[in-house]
């Protein structure tokens, strides 16, 4: 049992460090990509940043749950403030992703290739969105078509229903 939970602290460690990886790699492209979009015309580099905040947010939010979910592996249970502190953020994202397409319309890029980068980095952040608070949606590639079907509840949502 010892060494199932063991694995289990690793895989998460290795979950959590990939979206906190994963939230650098898109802010250091974000940041190389921003000089061109800008030359394709006004605002485009603005809009990018609008549509890569609301994915770089819940990135963020994957990214400490994986690492804190560490700590209640096995009896445990999330404890409740922090339940609550998710719960709160599964609110409040669709809030900030409405705010990042606010400001992606606002600031459109005016180059099919430049508006093309943004809407797709912008629905990347609610695929993500619906991934850990709706429907889990994360599967490996070979049991993909199998499992997205099956409407699973993901991860985080069951530790903050299990809460106590």
């Amino acid at each position: 049992m010892r060494d199932r939970f063991s694995r289990l602290r690793r895989k998460y460690l290795s979950l959590g460090l990939g979206e906190l990886a994963a939230v650098a790699a898109f802010a250091a492209a974000a940041f190389v990509l921003q000089q061109r979009l800008d030359s394709a015309g006004a605002g485009a580099g603005a809009a990018l940043w609008f549509a890569l905040m609301p994915l770089e947010f819940v990135l963020i939010q994957a990214g400490v749950y994986w690492l804190l979910a560490r700590t209640w592996i096995g009896p445990g249970r999330m404890p409740l403030q922090l339940a609550r502190l998710f719960r709160g953020l599964r609110i409040i994202n669709p809030l900030i992703l409405l705010a990042g397409l606010a400001g992606v319309i606002a600031n459109f890029p005016s180059t099919p290739l430049a508006a093309v980068v943004v809407i797709v980095v912008w629905v990347f952040g609610i695929a993500e969105y619906v991934n850990y608070y709706l429907v889990r949606l994360s599967y490996p590639w070979t049991q993909w078509a199998s499992e997205i079907g099956r409407w699973r509840t993901p991860k985080l949502v069951k530790d903050m229903r299990a809460a106590r």
